[in-house]
């Protein structure tokens, strides 16, 4: 399992623009890719965007994982490179691929629909950092004080390392996935987006 600091995660946006009449069967290829991309180790959620492009129906997906090797291992796999195959001839461009790593990607791609505004992303990292900068000190409290006694600086700088690296984590893996399900509505409300499916691990997931 990969050690990877919360700045190696990593976003795959994949676009599939689907020939006409072959939207119900894409629609089947993509829930069963879901099911198997789900199931990699480091796969954090995934976005599905549901629009239009030149006419034919776009599908764009927006994958997070933890770390550049779990993507790469998803990007690799011989699962990933038989379902491509498959739905080859249904795509009217072929399998369009990018890689991000901006935190924006949190929220939507985005060329994909116009991106929340930036006090909306602002309130939303808000809510979701609030609670855990007072609730996380209150559980290390304790902990941290039955340590042997140190220097006082050199308490507050472990005290602050260890505080804020679990407030990184739980923002990045957990609670920041979670709010922008939540609030996915509130987000795109304004923008008047294509239609959006927010999952988590095991979600619809696309090479």
């Amino acid at each position: 399992m990969s050690n990877a600091a919360p700045d190696d995660v990593v976003t795959l946006v994949v676009r599939h623009r689907i020939k006409a009449g072959a939207e119900a069967q894409y629609e089947a290829w993509l829930r069963r890719t879901v099911s198997i991309a789900g199931r990699y180790d480091g796969h954090l959620g995934v976005d599905i965007i549901r629009g239009h492009g030149a006419g034919l129906r776009l599908f764009t997906c927006v994958l997070r994982f933890r770390d550049t090797d779990s993507l790469q291992r998803w990007l690799d796999s011989s699962e990933r490179r038989g379902l491509i195959e498959e739905v080859s001839p249904l795509l009217a461009d072929g399998d369009q691929t990018e890689i991000n790593r901006q935190s924006e990607f949190w929220f939507t791609p985005a060329d994909v629909a116009s991106p929340p505004p930036r006090w909306k992303q602002a309130a939303v990292t808000f809510l979701v950092i609030l609670p855990l900068s007072m609730l996380v000190p209150l559980f290390w409290k304790p902990i941290l004080g039955r340590l042997p006694a140190l220097d006082a600086l050199l308490s507050y700088l472990i005290g602050n390392v260890v505080i804020t690296l679990n407030i990184v984590l739980l923002v990045v893996y957990l609670f920041m996935p979670w709010a922008t399900r939540v609030f996915a509505p509130w987000l795109r409300a304004a923008s008047n987006p294509p239609d959006v499916d927010a999952k988590h691990p095991s979600s619809e997931v696309k090479p």
